[in-house]
């Protein structure tokens, strides 16, 4: 089963990420690999540089960031596990990997399945 995680952030300290949170995020994303479970992962612009793309009555608009919500879209990944339970624990480690090293860090993860043939 194919899934795609999605990360916001909620709140973020105005520090830059410490060196123990990217060390510990590449150990996990070399064990997500190793097992084969992580197809894909990358971090995402600020919405500032996107576009949000609309259909409403009929009529489609294209409107420029940043977008009006609190909650910054920043990465996604893409893991092909044998289950959702498996896929929520790969999100559950990469947020408690935040919580246990980047005080005053607050995010959310979406845990979607990915329709596939």
């Amino acid at each position: 089963m194919r899934y795609l995680i999605t990360l916001r952030v909620t709140s973020q300290p105005a520090t830059a990420p410490p060196a123990e949170l990217m060390a510990a995020i590449a150990k996990l994303g070399e064990e997500t690999a190793a097992t084969g479970a992580l197809l894909d992962t990358a971090g995402l612009s600020p919405s500032s540089q996107g576009a949000r793309v609309e259909l409403t009555g009929g009529k489609l608009s294209v409107t420029d960031g940043p977008f009006a919500e609190a909650k910054e879209l920043i990465s996604y990944a893409v893991f092909e596990v044998k289950s959702k339970e498996e896929a929520v624990e790969w999100a559950s480690r990469f947020l408690k990997i935040h919580r246990d090293h980047w005080e005053g860090w607050e995010g959310q993860a979406d845990v979607l399945h990915v329709f596939t043939p």
